[in-house]
């Protein structure tokens, strides 16, 4: 636009650190060669004197000259005809921060503008906007507008894996882009600081955050201190003041720093206002709020603390104005009541706050307080994987908390840490017995408890069902809400493994009900009982139902990702991999290892490097898949009735990686087991996995075992089973279109693969190759990222494997073996070792010659 000449200014406007200077100093860079370049730099303190940002081009006039705009412009005309005198080349003028320019200075170079004297670009705020005698150029056709937005996800999710070497997974992603708000400036500055932290650190290939991203690095504090250097005191002090209490009332940050001044910061966006009663004002960005606080000094703020104690009513407070307000205090060393100090620790540990929450406990001494300070430490603890430091403090605190209505939870978070470290149930269970005696001949209710809990570890589904029976008829528990809501979602679980997933939903949606009453529990009972709801609705096959309730809960729950997101991770994965996306579930699977390597609240990370092994395995990852066989080897015990599924996965591993008969042999013992047996829906997934190796002998235990399955998963593998004993071609094509249709795709592809066989020996070649030709459409479907490919047709005939394809697709883009193993996750040996084996079945000798030798 500037350089063809279709306008004579261009304003981009932008939010502060979006970049709006960095393109106006790109442009001006990119022009430097062909026009004069003149910087003008606005500012709020200049803002008040007419014409004073142009001093350096009317240098020349006289005071009484220096106020008339006629005459400045006579002199910037003269400026501006020198310059070309020496060059002949056109002028350029940069503008920046023309939001602050006054009045007087806009008119004039409006005036410049229209008479075409100069080009201007013009870097400002949306709010307050440009000057009138600017804005209305545009309004008159005679400026052009760009808008600069903050980055979106997708685009932060582009800048990361550009800026860092290896997979960055979503879950990263999504902690920088919320705490950056797609500021470019402030992203930069997170990227430096967390890495020079060792916050932002690389795990098995893997970018993953080890803390909260850092509010006190060099990088952030230099934004802030740039930012305060373009600001007058009153806002820099306005600012302190709502960093230091915010959420704080509008009316209060009035009162001490003017209406103007907020109004002014409103303007800037640098504050965002929360409407209630009373209004509360916020620093527009968390971390930002937070590296302000560290420019402040103790003394500083203990005289800013003050300030807004004598305008504040501390009964007003609220949630995280309260929680603030306990913080600042103790930050100016100043005593807070204990019974604030518990309340305040609460409030921090139910936004995920854990540092917060652990500090304000630790202070709390008034014995009767000092159990429940201790449990809320152990939470925390827990949140931040330390389970050894978390079983130390509820093993302290569980008894005196036995009376208290959080005594269920504390009971349970208690059992979940000494599990995470490895211990038997009856570690825990004999100190209970110990301490909590049968009164009138009745169980307590931590027997209760912990006799339940034992029941979900041996899977003993009938017993389950039973005592829920009992406990549904009457109406209220010994051990109320809590009790209800980890019978109800044990028992989900076990029906699921039991083959009776319909049931088992009733029973999680029963848990769920349960729910509202446990906000803010001590226990992790909502994302307890999502790993259930989403269980039975994978062992049914209703995979869009599971993704809808794991996408509600992350979208609704975003301070809980860093504890949680590793579970969510690992669930979605083993969805996908159930579905055959094999592909897809292993780039979901790797991340949700390595975040459970360092915090397993649901103790789920054994499982996760079962499902991971096997992802790899299957892929031809032979490298990764025995580091994760590994990490399996050297888990320690994960929760009791994962552990058949995540023996079986591992044992189809093994053959997918050694094809020595071995794992399978593993897999037919398995099956036999009285444990199996037992568990109907997990012995189906067995029989499934054994199917998929080549093990044709298992077909008619699928369609026994299906007979017996609730839910669509099973009856569309009771489908496909009989289609494939009855071996007759056009029915076994009518059931791969049906179960396509019904989005069982790999059931689909081996009905189609089945078909094409028994076509082919049918002697009806034709509707062999369409059987085929609609099992590459499924292979394709479900690899995803290779349906649009080049050579999707080719592949089969060259009989290159899917992960052969997936590397001469990127090969032929032209990416290198590097690139191409940072793609796919794998390493670069085993790139070379594809490409190498391609180039022997395609008859080529090098990369150059890859795309001429696939056949058209």
């Amino acid at each position: 636009m500037v350089r063809n000449g279709t306008h004579q200014a261009v304003f981009i406007m932008a939010g502060a650190g979006i970049g709006k200077s960095a393109v106006t100093d790109a442009v001006t860079e990119r022009l430097a060669g062909s026009m004069s370049i003149l910087r003008i730099h606005a500012s709020s303190a200049l803002a008040g004197v007419p014409f004073g940002v142009l001093t350096p081009y009317t240098g020349e006039l006289t005071a009484e000259e220096s106020v008339s705009p006629v005459a400045v412009l006579r002199s910037m005309w003269s400026y501006f005809e020198k310059l070309k005198g020496g060059n002949g080349a056109p002028v350029l003028l940069a503008v920046d921060d023309a939001h602050h320019l006054d009045d007087a200075s806009a008119g004039v170079l409006a005036e410049v503008i229209s008479a075409g004297w100069a080009t201007v670009v013009a870097a400002a705020r949306p709010r307050p906007g440009l000057p009138q005698p600017l804005d209305q150029l545009w309004y008159d056709g005679l400026a052009e507008r760009v808008d600069l937005r903050p980055l979106n996800r997708e685009q932060i999710e582009e800048v990361l894996a550009h800026a860092l070497d290896g997979t960055v997974p979503g879950a990263t992603v999504d902690a920088i882009w919320n705490a950056s708000g797609g500021n470019p400036r402030i992203l930069d500055a997170l990227l430096h600081d967390s890495a020079e932290a060792g916050v932002l650190a690389k795990r098995n290939g893997i970018w993953m955050l080890l803390g909260s991203l850092p509010a006190d690095g060099p990088r952030l504090a230099a934004v802030v201190a740039k930012d305060h250097l373009r600001r007058g005191p009153e806002e820099q002090e306005a600012l302190k003041l709502i960093a230091l209490a915010g959420p704080v009332g509008r009316k209060v940050i009035e009162d001490i720093s003017g209406a103007a001044v907020v109004r002014s910061l409103l303007d800037q966006q640098m504050i965002v206002e929360a409407p209630g009663i009373p209004a509360e004002l916020a620093i527009w960005n968390g971390l930002f709020a937070g590296a302000i606080r560290n420019t402040v000094s103790v003394s500083r703020s203990l005289q800013l603390l003050e300030k807004v104690k004598a305008h504040q009513d501390p009964t007003l407070l609220q949630g995280e104005g309260r929680l603030r307000s306990v913080e600042w205090a103790l930050e100016c060393g100043l005593r807070v009541s204990d019974d604030e100090l518990l309340s305040a620790a609460k409030e921090a540990l139910l936004r995920f706050r854990n540092h917060s929450a652990r500090s304000i406990a630790a202070r709390i001494h008034h014995p009767p307080l000092v159990p429940m300070a201790q449990a809320i430490q152990a939470r925390a603890l827990y949140n931040e994987g330390s389970y050894s430091e978390a079983a130390a403090l509820l093993d302290a605190c569980w008894l005196p908390l036995a009376g208290d209505t959080e005594g269920p939870a504390v009971l349970l978070l208690r059992v979940s840490a000494h599990q995470a470290l490895g211990h038997p149930l009856g570690v825990v269970a004999e100190d209970v017995e110990k301490h909590a005696a049968p009164s009138g001949g009745e169980k307590s209710w931590q027997e209760e408890l912990l006799h339940l809990l034992q029941l979900a570890a041996e899977v003993n589904v009938q017993a389950l069902n039973d005592y829920v029976d009992a406990m549904r008829k009457r109406r209220a528990g010994s051990g109320g809400e809590p009790l209800r809501a980890m019978a109800e979602g044990l028992l989900a679980h076990a029906l699921a493994s039991a083959g009776r997933p319909v049931q088992g939903l009733e029973a999680a949606l029963l848990a769920a009900s349960e729910l509202p009453p446990l906000q803010g529990s001590l226990f992790f009972f909502p994302e307890f009982v999502l790993g259930r709801l989403v269980s039975d609705y994978l062992a049914m096959g209703e995979w869009e139902s599971a993704e809808r309730e794991l996408n509600h809960y992350a979208a609704g729950n975003a301070p809980g990702a860093a504890t949680f997101n590793g579970s969510l991770e690992l669930l979605q994965g083993y969805s996908l991999l159930r579905q055959g996306r094999m592909e897809r579930a292993y780039q979901v699977l790797l991340p949700a290892v390595e975040a459970l390597r360092l915090n397993d609240p649901l103790q789920l990370y054994r499982f996760g490097t079962a499902l991971g092994f096997y992802a790899a395995a299957r892929l031809g990852d032979s490298e990764q898949a025995k580091r994760l066989e590994q990490d399996h080897k050297d888990a320690g015990a994960g929760w009791p009735a994962h552990d058949l599924l995540a023996e079986a996965y591992v044992s189809a591993a093994a053959e997918y990686l050694a094809r020595d008969g071995k794992g399978l042999a593993a897999l037919q013992t398995l099956m036999t087991t009285t444990e199996a047996s037992a568990r109907t829906g997990n012995l189906l997934e067995v029989f499934a996995m054994c199917w998929d190796l080549g093990d044709p002998s298992v077909v008619p235990m699928v369609q026994t075992a299906a007979r017996g399955v609730e839910g669509r998963w099973a009856e569309a593998l009771l489908t496909l089973a009989t289609a494939w004993e009855n071996a007759d071609g056009d029915t076994l094509m009518a059931t791969a279109g049906s179960l396509e249709e019904a989005g069982f795709v790999n059931l689909a592809r081996e009905a189609y693969a089945r078909a094409s066989t028994v076509l082919e020996q049918a002697g009806e070649r034709r509707r062999s190759r369409q059987a085929v030709a609609q099992r590459e459409k499924c292979d394709h479907e479900l690899g995803e990222r290779f349906r649009e490919g080049r050579f999707i047709a080719a592949a089969p005939a060259v009989r290159l494997t899917r992960r052969e394809q997936d590397i001469v697709e990127l090969a032929v883009q032209g990416l290198t073996d590097r690139e191409i193993a940072q793609r796919l996750m794998v390493s670069v040996r085993t790139v070379e070792g594809h490409l190498y084996r391609t180039y022997v079945k395609l008859g080529v000798r090098s990369r150059d010659e890859l795309e001429s030798a696939l056949p058209k």
